[in-house]
């Protein structure tokens, strides 16, 4: 099996920073595209950004200039530096990782618990 666990979620100040982090583990062969995820009370979750292997990156229009993510591939790990915070980026955030178990497996996507991000003045 395999499981994906979040950290660093909370609460802060309209322009105040967070550091999301993801780790995987268990039955893992390789690791394709990460990324992060967000859900807001009431909309659909939508993609914040992802990175392959190869470190190249991708963001939704809403958050690029202001987020950075970045990977770990010793560590199985992904992160989400988040800056310039915005009410609007409240929302539950999901870890993502498309991973193959096994040679005989075919890649298959693993998701995080979740973890709150509330910005409030």
């Amino acid at each position: 099996q395999v499981q994906l666990v979040e950290s660093g979620g909370g609460s802060v100040q309209p322009g105040g920073t967070l550091r999301l982090s993801c780790a995987a583990s268990g039955s893992i062969l390789n690791i394709y595209t990460m990324g992060w995820y967000r859900q807001a009370p009431g909309k659909q979750r939508e993609l914040v950004a992802t990175v392959t292997r190869d470190g190249n990156t991708n963001y939704a229009d809403s958050v690029k200039g202001r987020f950075i993510i970045s990977r770990d591939n010793a560590k199985n790990a992904v992160y989400l530096q988040m800056n310039s915070l915005k009410p609007e980026d409240t929302a539950v955030y999901y870890c993502n990782a498309n991973i193959r178990m096994s040679p005989s497996t075919l890649v298959s996507a693993f998701w995080g618990q979740g973890t709150q991000v509330t910005v409030s003045s």
